[in-house]
C-alpha cells in the first residue's frame, strides 16, 4: 500500500534572520549605531529567545545561529548589521568572542 506525505509547513519560515554585510558608514550613522548599548559574551553555546525583535551591529566576533528545531544555521559576525525577529528561539554558537552595539524594536 503506498502512503502520501504532505510537506509540512515550516513554522519558523517567518521567523528568519536577516544580514547586511559590511553597511556603509552613512547607514551606521543614519541608524545611529553608535548610541546603542553594548553586550558581548565569550566563545561558548547560549540558548536565546528574543521576545522583541533585535537590530544588532557586531563590532567583533563570529557566530552561528541554529534556529530550535533546525540543523540549519545563520553565520555572521564582525561587520555585519543583523535583524533577529520577535519570538525567535535560537542557540547561538559563538566561536570567537562577540562584542555588538543592539537595539531592540519598540513595542509600540
Amino acid at each position: 500500500m503506498a502512503t502520501t506525505s504532505t510537506p509540512q509547513p515550516d513554522s519558523s519560515s517567518n521567523l528568519s534572520i536577516t544580514v547586511e554585510s559590511n553597511p556603509s558608514d552613512s547607514r551606521l550613522s543614519e541608524l545611529g549605531i553608535q548610541s546603542w548599548p553594548k553586550w558581548g559574551c565569550p566563545p561558548g553555546k547560549y540558548m536565546l529567545k528574543f521576545e522583541a525583535e533585535e537590530t544588532c551591529y557586531l563590532v567583533k566576533g563570529k557566530v552561528k545561529v541554529y534556529p530550535k528545531g533546525s540543523s540549519e544555521y545563520v553565520e555572521f559576525g564582525a561587520g555585519d548589521l543583523v535583524t533577529i525577529p520577535q519570538g525567535l528561539s535560537c542557540t547561538w554558537d559563538v566561536s570567537v568572542s562577540i562584542d555588538k552595539h543592539y537595539k531592540f524594536a519598540s513595542s509600540s
